[in-house]
């Protein structure tokens, strides 16, 4: 693996560069493509300057001829929230993973964060962008773009932390026997080995977007309230006028971008990434998308490709950083230097509980907390739950796929749109289907916890499987090995750590997503489950900011402990005895 295959495959220098670099039909194609996203890009950025009080600026239409605009302006929102994930994940999720001491408090705090509803974020973040630029659109699309980065960052950290902890050990021996400084093994062996399991988590993330979008264009929280324009706050509308045909329509356009971003994007993303699978052996390999056979057929992109991945190359070999070779003096024994790093976390935890105590002591009362307490074991147990029946499912459907990439690529925009679809928009049958034949809210609004969150666990597996050696696919053919000695033996050690990575990301999504699945409304039919989520959401709609922030801690304390007591331990017997050396 080498920081060189981070290019294109396909696009090289022309054997003739002053001839073949000219311009032709498919160079006019594709700058034709970027135009016109360079222009929807400029025609939706002057409208963030507005004031809200401008005409049109919060005021939605159910007209469907607006829905195009509003989804240029929702798409370009995640796809902004998803550069801003990228930058945490190649800061934190790397530092994490390469500092054991700052990991040691980086993970908890990103089992933390994965943890808080998004109305958690939003009660303490709108007031803070929005004084930022007082009455102005800006910062209400700030608000927006922040919330919506916080339904993606977290699966991408974990992704990138998943991997770098199980970099095959021979290969890591390799780059050693090279000499390799640090920065030149981290963009030559450690991010390829990372690639496959993040573009598809990447792709989670947009679904995750969009799956969260209805609660971050329209916000309400205490006094402060918006509602930007966007195919989020269409749907919310259409929602609260129990007008079907409009929520139709959103679905459609829905539907629209994500194929378009499919085909555009992610469809080449995935058959770049393919590159980077470790294996001695021809693997399967699907055709490649038309995207890509577009940009091999250019001439003036094809050379303008070559340059940037050259340039890339090169920052990627700078020797920076420590070689193995080199001897570091050892400032302190490491023992000594862990009880000072520890001591001092130790101190810091114990004033933030102090802080806390004080806190709750003066605005909350302690039937208030245990009453939220068991709530929390109520979403718990509806968590729990749901990730096990989603994991029987999706895990050899996601096996299946990721053997077959013709049939991954085929099944990679519906997938998008199962995951992207927005809870609120099944409210209407869960609604009236409890209503109508008197079921209980609280065993039938369950389901729609995991509506959004599942897709965790099933892009993550096929990550997995893409990425699994081919050589060791045609040993297993050769001794015969078959039927559940095949799953127990072959396939689930080797998508082991994907699939913790997926169910980590997905449980904590499910206690994210319980915010809008423990309430579900139709019209004026209100459903409440009892449970954390429908708590925090109550609060936060009333302002009861002491309450929210309780809803909060609990819900962080009930993520970490299970984190602690499952997720971690099963990373660590991973990166022990489940990778690839």
């Amino acid at each position: 693996m080498r920081f060189a295959n981070l290019r294109v495959p396909g696009i090289g220098v022309p054997a003739n560069p002053s001839v073949e670099t000219k311009p032709n039909v498919f160079d006019f194609v594709a700058i034709a493509l970027l135009l016109g996203m360079a222009v929807a890009v400029a025609s939706v950025a002057r409208h963030t300057f507005a004031p809200l009080s401008a005409p049109g600026a919060t005021e939605i239409h159910l007209d469907p001829a607006y829905l195009p605009a509003y989804a240029v302006r929702t798409t370009l929102r995640m796809f902004a929230a998803l550069l801003a994930s990228l930058l945490f994940t190649f800061t934190y999720a790397v530092w994490a993973a390469k500092s054991r001491r700052v990991g040691a408090l980086l993970v908890p705090i990103l089992d933390i964060l994965q943890s808080i509803p998004i109305l958690g974020f939003l009660t303490f973040t709108v007031v803070f962008f929005m004084s930022l630029f007082p009455g102005r659109v800006l910062g209400a699309e700030l608000a927006v773009i922040f919330t919506i980065f916080t339904s993606q960052a977290w699966n991408m950290a974990f992704s990138m932390y998943q991997s770098l902890k199980t970099v095959p050990s021979d290969l890591n021996e390799v780059s050693r026997g090279f000499g390799l400084s640090s920065w030149q093994r981290f963009w030559r062996l450690e991010v390829p080995y990372a690639m496959p399991g993040l573009v598809w988590n990447t792709m989670m993330s947009m679904s995750g977007g969009w799956f969260m979008v209805v609660a971050s264009e329209a916000v309400t929280v205490g006094n402060t309230s918006f509602v930007l324009p966007g195919v989020g706050s269409f749907i919310a509308e259409a929602v609260a006028k129990k007008d079907l045909w409009a929520v139709i329509e959103a679905i459609v356009t829905m539907l629209v971008v994500i194929l378009i971003y499919d085909q555009i994007l992610f469809r080449p993303l995935v058959a770049w990434s393919a590159r980077f699978r470790m294996e001695t052996t021809a693997g399967a390999v699907a055709e490649d998308p038309w995207m890509l056979a577009l940009l091999r057929r250019t001439r003036l992109l094809n050379r303008a490709s070559r340059l940037f991945g050259d340039m890339l190359t090169s920052v990627g070999g700078l020797p920076l950083g420590a070689r193995p070779t080199s001897r570091q003096r050892v400032l302190m024994p490491g023992r000594v230097g862990d009880g000072l790093w520890y001591g001092m976390l130790g101190i810091v935890v114990a004033v933030a509980c102090w802080q806390v105590a004080v806190y709750a002591r003066a605005n909350l009362s302690w039937h208030e907390i245990g009453h939220v307490m068991l709530l929390g074991c109520y979403t718990m147990i509806r968590v729990v739950t749901m990730i096990a029946l989603a994991s029987l499912i999706w895990v050899p459907i996601g096996v299946w796929l990721g053997l077959r990439p013709q049939w991954a690529r085929r099944a990679q925009p519906v997938a998008q749109f199962l995951a992207a679809f927005p809870a609120n928009l099944t409210y209407p049958v869960f609604v009236v289907g409890i209503v109508h034949y008197h079921l209980s809210s609280n065993i039938w609004l369950t389901p729609l916890m995991v509506l959004g969150t599942q897709w965790y666990i099933l892009f993550n597996v096929i990550a997995g499987a893409a990425a699994f050696p081919g050589d060791l696919l045609e040993a297993a053919r050769n001794f015969q090995i078959g039927g559940w000695r095949w799953w127990h033996r072959v396939m689930l050690p080797g998508i082991f750590p994907y699939f913790v990575t997926g169910a980590l990301t997905a449980s904590g999504g499910a206690w994210n997503a319980s915010i809008l699945s423990e309430i579900a409304s139709w019209g004026s039919t209100t459903l409440v489950a009892t449970g954390l989520g429908s708590y925090i959401a109550q609060a936060t709609t009333a302002g009861a900011t002491a309450k929210v922030a309780l809803g909060m801690v609990v819900m962080s304390f009930f993520v970490i402990v299970f984190n602690r007591v499952l997720w971690r331990p099963l990373y660590s017997f991973a990166s022990r005895r489940l990778t690839f050396s």
